[in-house]
């Protein structure tokens, strides 16, 4: 999906030297978020903690709301990259493995550094982050269709439907869990039961009989 033309990049690094400065300015970032917030954080201020002029940083970000956006787009691209072999890894596995894998990837991946997924969820008020949800969304629907077509002990009539349900509950849970600030251990019950829920979701909404068909 292509980015609204106010938040697009000026430009996309060619060379190496280029990628390296990209990634101190998204490190930047990331650290002046935590530390200030999305309202305090000025590109000024990015440039000052990547130790690049302001200049440079003008050359790709023309202000903070393009940042705001190519940060959360590099970081779902990772978070669906994440999702996709996860659920490679997983294909011919019973429906209980699948979603044992499916929750603790997504968990994971926002839990490795809690302090930035927390204010990426701050950061994204500032964006139009429509379409970056979008091709996350597309891109994590089709991993997780194909690895739920291939069950070795379920189908589903209604695969799409199905998907779309699970995938809703375990990423609203995940939300919800950060928005409430709750402490590790009830966090970590929070996906046990997650885990449970969806598992026995799946047990109800597959179709009975060994040779039932599925529909994607």
């Amino acid at each position: 999906m292509s980015p609204p033309p106010h938040l697009t990049p000026r430009k996309k690094p060619r060379q190496a030297r280029a990628t390296v400065t990209l990634d101190a300015i998204f490190e930047a970032t990331i650290q002046v978020l935590v530390s200030d917030g999305p309202r305090r954080l000025t590109t000024t201020r990015v440039a000052e903690r990547a130790g690049v002029s302001v200049g440079t940083m003008y050359q790709y970000f023309p202000h903070k709301q393009a940042l705001f956006y190519a940060l959360n787009e590099r970081y779902l691209d990772a978070l669906a990259g994440e999702v996709e072999e996860a659920c490679r890894a997983q294909h011919g596995a019973p429906i209980g493995r699948m979603v044992e894998a499916l929750v603790t990837t997504y968990w994971a991946a926002k839990t490795e550094r809690v302090e930035v997924t927390h204010a990426l969820y701050r950061s994204v008020a500032e964006i139009d982050n429509e379409p970056l949800i979008e091709a996350f969304a597309q891109r994590v629907d089709a991993a997780t269709t194909a690895m739920f077509a291939s069950a070795s002990d379920a189908a589903f009539a209604d695969l799409s439907a199905v998907v779309l349900t699970l995938l809703t509950s375990i990423f609203g849970t995940v939300r919800s869990v950060f928005e409430r600030h709750l402490p590790i251990a009830e966090a970590d019950a929070v996906m046990r039961q997650l885990k449970l829920m969806c598992t026995a979701y799946l047990e109800a909404a597959k179709v009975q009989g060994k040779d039932a068909p599925v529909a994607a």
